[in-house]
């Protein structure tokens, strides 16, 4: 069976099937879709990757062949209050054939954000959230660190890019290369190390009262706009 379809229909289905994959088997799975995740950042070849991918399939036929297939191909995914055989899996094979292929909006590299990040950034609405804001300009832990500053402070954003690196939106940091005091301030306002994508996306998004995205700000003696407008949204929440 075509290892991406199980593994973007795992994604899909994760809310039915997490439970189930528990132990040694999600320890196993999430280790072999962090190794997916590096060929795909890698540039590995299909082969190469394809590989990868079928291991972590493995890993869900053997621990839910009744919904994945065993090593006979048998079995199938079932759909959202759907009960018996419905293969929907079988579907998926007609549209996944690839790693970045989707089923049902949901693709490979989102079976590794809900596994191996923690956080429920994917599918068809949240995703394309999560692939705009790691496409803006951001930097490494390691950058910030030798800039002298503390990449894993709880008042900065880090996003999980490509094969689970850390990455910190730039707009936190002003020319020096420290981050902006009311960054700082305001993302404590936002809760951005319990929300690191809700915190980003508010600084990256247009805001009515502000006339502009909140990031396109800084450095333009608007902190206190920005500290009082971030203050708002929490207050009404």
């Amino acid at each position: 069976m075509n290892p991406y379809a199980v593994l973007a229909a795992a994604a899909a289905h994760w809310d039915r099937v997490a439970g189930r994959v528990d132990g040694p088997s999600r320890e196993r799975l999430a280790v072999l879709l962090a190794d997916v995740r590096r060929k795909r950042a890698g540039a590995a070849g299909e082969g190469e990757l394809r590989a990868a991918a079928e291991a972590a399939a493995r890993v869900l036929r053997e621990a839910l062949p009744e919904e994945f297939g065993g090593a006979g191909g048998t079995g199938g995914v079932h759909g959202p209050g759907e009960a018996g055989g419905a293969r929907l899996v079988a579907g998926a094979l007609d549209v996944v054939d690839a790693v970045d292929d989707a089923y049902l909006g949901f693709r490979v590299e989102d079976l590794a954000v809900l596994l191996v990040d923690g956080h429920r950034m994917v599918g068809p609405v949240l995703g394309p959230v999560r692939d705009r804001l790691l496409a803006v300009p951001a930097v490494g832990a390691e950058t910030v660190r030798g800039r002298g500053g503390d990449p894993y402070a709880r008042e900065l954003i880090r996003l999980r890019g490509a094969g689970g690196a850390v990455r910190l939106p730039a707009f936190q940091f002003s020319g020096d290369g420290l981050p902006w005091l009311v960054v700082l301030e305001v993302n404590a306002l936002l809760g951005a190390d319990r929300d690191p994508w809700g915190a980003a996306d508010w600084w990256l998004s247009g805001n009515a009262w502000l006339g502009t995205a909140p990031a396109e700000l800084l450095g333009t003696g608007n902190d206190r706009r920005l500290v009082d407008t971030a203050g708002f949204l929490m207050d009404g929440e």
